[in-house]
């Protein structure tokens, strides 16, 4: 058995520039990890962070699916130890009467994965940080 974590974002921001905070290796530093992602269906990339525990501070991931300013999916591989993920990012956006609605599903976590629930806090905790970071975009 596996559970997902779902979280969804309301963005006071166009999809085109909210979509622009997923796929910009500068700007998704700001809000999540250094990366250097290119959105094309196949290409691999990595996050960096600090490394923590028995985590490395790397995640390898491949775009999976993309669609300019609407979807945009890549795999997710991380973790040490027994704590190994090997997951699915899923972002989605559709515009709203005021911006955009970020949904956002992350795929694959066994029922007992230890980071299951800092990752659910952690992703939950990133509305705020985009938003900031869309403000201050041209």
């Amino acid at each position: 058995m596996t559970r997902s974590i779902i979280v969804d974002y309301e963005l006071p921001a166009p999809p085109a520039k909210v979509w622009r905070t997923l796929t910009e290796p500068a700007l998704v530093a700001a809000w999540l990890m250094e990366t250097d992602i290119v959105p094309e269906v196949g290409r691999r990339f990595t996050f960096r962070s600090r490394p923590m525990g028995d985590w490395d501070g790397t995640v390898q991931c491949e775009v999976l699916a993309v669609e300019p300013h609407r979807l945009l999916s890549y795999s997710w591989r991380g973790g040490g130890g027994g704590n190994r993920l090997d997951s699915v990012v899923t972002w989605t956006l559709a515009p709203t009467a005021t911006g955009t609605r970020l949904h956002l599903e992350h795929t694959g976590f066994a029922d007992d994965h230890a980071g299951y629930p800092f990752m659910a806090k952690g992703w939950s905790d990133k509305r705020d940080r985009i938003a900031e970071l869309l403000a201050g975009l041209a």
